[in-house]
């Protein structure tokens, strides 16, 4: 071969290769090829001129009747780590108290569906227990070490070219979050360092996910549309989000499964990564498969899905945030919901007795097991009924019909709101907006609860939860 001939072939390849370095969608190669040439692209070392993908899961919940919170969490590591994005990069919140629980049938297992792989194995421990809070998870989001009180001390060390996806499952109400310890999460506190985040120029552009009831309050009225933030949620500002594949549910459980393995919303857009190319799909086009499956197939359950922020980022790929799993790369995406709607699925509220009910009736007549499912039903409802009641008895006694007070003071005198009576977080918000002094709620609240239940419901022992 000629010295003209050997330089003139050189070329062209280094010239070739930078055609199929730049974009992937210049030249496409047989698989096995084109994987070797698109390495750069999809590659999340420090130096990547493209950006790095960061992520944020947050199981906000404990107790093994929540099972499917850090199921949903579970699962969404293994998709990422599938689609590519690097362990350092991706920072998990759970209270790590389901896995060896001593109610699950699949020790040291986490299944997301009846069917479903172990999403538990490989899964970081980051923050567990006391440490998932949220003056850490605030410090995580804002890559400040400093602040960290425990934990990994693994942070979002994001650079201004970077794409981070926040995702957090568990219960929710008016305007807030629940956590495992106290205080809980506040609307006005997450949108604030979000804000905080975008101003220290860290990030190219942001996606949260959130799965709770009520989500849509976080958000609406409160996230701007230019901070690079695209958020869609599980529910509206007003209604309940829904758990899925629970006891009773279509499609069954396995039978020694005695609670819900995920939420409605949160296993919809994973299901739906699990089988797409995330290097076609978009946001948008994942937000209006999972709005069509979360809303169900009838008006006895379901929820509105939203969005909110800066809603033109969805026109962006979802590899962007997660990655994309090799073996889907030839899967072509079809504009219709071809997972199958549930016939019946949980309100989130409502998981936890569905829980001690389905514990309660497989327990042998005569055992331990029934005798502690009873307690545990009676003392689940019994709180309910105390929350609910003491919330209208304060409104009365402040308003005759209006509704009511600080959430401390409520506390003190008629103990936790809990996972279940944030519900009332609205109802304490328009007693503070309506200019009750904290003397008037303090009076009103012992007068409302003159002993604080001694269920464990009950219990403040965690802190309060404002």
């Amino acid at each position: 071969m000629s010295r003209v001939t050997v330089t003139v072939t050189v070329s062209f390849l280094a010239f070739f290769i930078s055609l199929v370095a730049v974009s992937g969608d210049v030249i496409r190669l047989p698989s096995q090829a084109s994987k070797f040439f698109r390495k750069a692209e999809n590659d999340d070392g420090d130096d990547s001129p493209a950006g790095n993908k960061w992520a944020v899961l947050v199981a906000g919940s404990s107790g093994y009747w929540n099972y499917r919170h850090q199921a949903d969490v579970c699962h969404a590591y293994q998709l990422l780590r599938k689609g590519g994005v690097k362990e350092d990069n991706i920072v998990v919140f759970m209270y790590d108290d389901i896995a060896k629980n001593k109610e699950n049938p699949r020790p040291g297992i986490i299944i997301n569906s009846p069917n479903g792989d172990d999403v538990y194995n490989g899964v970081p421990k980051d923050y567990t227990g006391k440490d998932v809070n949220v003056g850490n998870l605030f410090a995580v989001i804002l890559g400040n070490k400093t602040a960290l009180k425990g934990g990994s001390a693994k942070v979002v060390n994001s650079g201004p070219n970077d794409h981070i996806f926040i995702y957090y499952s568990d219960h929710g109400g008016p305007g807030v979050l629940g956590m495992p310890t106290s205080p809980y999460l506040y609307a006005n506190d997450l949108n604030d360092v979000l804000k905080k985040k975008h101003a220290s120029g860290t990030y190219k552009s942001l996606v949260f996910y959130l799965e709770a009831c009520e989500s849509g309050s976080i958000f609406e009225g409160l996230l701007p549309e230019d901070l690079n933030i695209y958020a869609t949620t599980a529910s509206n500002a007003e209604e309940s989000s829904w758990g899925t594949y629970c006891p009773g549910d279509d499609p069954s459980l396995p039978s020694e499964y005695e609670t819900c393995l995920g939420d409605l919303y949160s296993v919809s857009w994973m299901e739906d990564s699990d089988k797409h190319n995330l290097q076609t799909e978009s946001l948008h086009q994942q937000y209006e498969l999972v709005k069509k499956r979360t809303a169900g197939s009838d008006s006895s359950y379901g929820s509105h899905v939203m969005e909110f922020g800066d809603v033109g980022l969805s026109k962006e790929k979802l590899v962007l945030y997660m990655g994309t799993n090799p073996d889907n790369e030839n899967v072509t995406f079809v504009d219709e919901n071809s997972l199958k709607l549930p016939l019946r699925v949980t309100n989130q509220r409502d998981a936890d007795l569905v829980h001690f009910w389905d514990k309660y009736q497989k327990a042998p007549e005569g055992s331990a097991r029934k005798a502690e499912a009873q307690k545990q039903v009676l003392e689940a409802m019994s709180h309910r009924l105390h929350v609910d009641n003491s919330v209208q008895l304060i409104g009365e006694l402040l308003f005759g019909i209006l509704e009511g007070p600080s959430v401390r003071a409520f506390e003190s005198h008629c103990g936790s709101l809990s996972q279940y009576g944030i519900k009332h977080m609205r109802s304490i918000a328009n007693i503070c907006n309506a200019g009750i002094k904290m003397e008037q709620m303090e009076e009103a609240a012992m007068q409302a609860c003159p002993t604080i239940p001694a269920g464990s419901w009950s219990s403040l022992h965690r802190g309060f939860s404002a």
